[in-house]
């Protein structure tokens, strides 16, 4: 699980120690005691660290190996899952990851995929790829609030690629939202192509105000999202961290939800947006990831 040191991603991976003491839970985190912290707070022993900087195609490659490595030696029970719930919001698209990558698209995309790409033959059915995404890929007022622009479709190494003319607040928020329209298409990639038994599913948890996916933005928005935006979990248009990361470990480790490739928004299977199934983008998407890093699985 990526994601799980703040917000919904950290009360995801403690329900899921708390209420499912069968299963051990790898995490990531650049550093720290991420994994002594949820050992002590859940009273779960099971559950182990990977160091690991979801920015960095090598830092990635090497989180791969070391789990590899655990899983082939019997140190950690067989894999039976992913849950990529990190993800970055920026205030503009013009920085570059160590690899020349745009960072929103280097976290949200590209990171997830080389995750389940290098661990590809570990996986052992049944097993479950959990993506978040969000329904700013809609790009409309209903599910955005007006808050983040519409996505806008670009060939992938494009979308890899950081502006440095992109340094606009509304650039960082549409390459979010058309990283997220991203996901989609990679989950349904995965759907296609991954073996019986292994699902993948996109979740969405709708506006959850008060996490750090705006810890790149200006003061005023930091307020507003620690403030008034969170009186707006009171209502169908938001939801709090808590119940957003229960839905998620429902989602990681509960009963299957639908068939391979569907879209989870909070509780309800439902369709996401119409320009999320185009199977030529998602080929295009699958095609243009495996060029950005051709590794081989281990």
């Amino acid at each position: 699980m990526t994601g799980a040191s703040r917000g919904l991603g950290r009360i995801a991976a403690e329900k899921i120690l708390r209420d499912r003491p069968d299963v051990h839970l790898v995490v990531t985190a650049r550093g720290g005691t991420l994994g002594g912290d949820l050992a002590e707070s859940t009273g779960n022993p099971n559950v182990t660290a990977l160091t690991c900087d979801l920015m960095s195609k090598n830092a990635v490659r090497a989180a791969a190996v070391d789990l590899a490595g655990r899983l082939d030696s019997g140190a950690l029970p067989p894999l039976h899952g992913f849950v990529g719930n990190a993800g970055l919001q920026l205030t503009s698209r013009a920085h570059a990851t160590e690899d020349g990558i745009e960072p929103t698209f280097a976290v949200n995309v590209l990171a997830n995929h080389l995750f389940v790409r290098l661990l590809w033959c570990r996986f052992t059915a049944p097993g479950r790829i959990v993506l978040v995404g969000s329904d700013t890929h809609f790009g409309d007022l209903r599910h955005n609030l007006g808050m983040v622009p519409a996505p806008r479709w670009e060939p992938v190494a494009e979308l890899a690629r950081p502006r440095p003319d992109a340094r606009t607040a509304t650039d960082g928020r549409r390459a979010y939202s058309t990283g997220k329209l991203a996901v989609l298409y990679l989950v349904h990639a995965l759907a296609r192509r991954l073996p019986d038994g292994i699902d993948a599913y996109t979740f969405n948890p709708g506006y959850v105000p008060g996490t750090g996916l705006v810890r790149d933005a200006g003061p005023a928005v930091r307020f507003l999202s620690r403030t008034l935006l969170r009186a707006l979990t009171a209502t169908p248009l938001a939801m709090s961290a808590a119940s957003a990361g229960a839905l998620l470990a429902e989602a990681a480790v509960g009963p299957r939800p639908g068939e391979s490739g569907v879209y989870i928004d909070r509780r309800t299977v439902t369709p996401s947006a119409p320009a999320s199934y185009d199977r030529d983008r998602e080929e295009e998407l699958w095609h243009g990831l495996c060029a950005l890093d051709p590794v081989e699985m281990l």
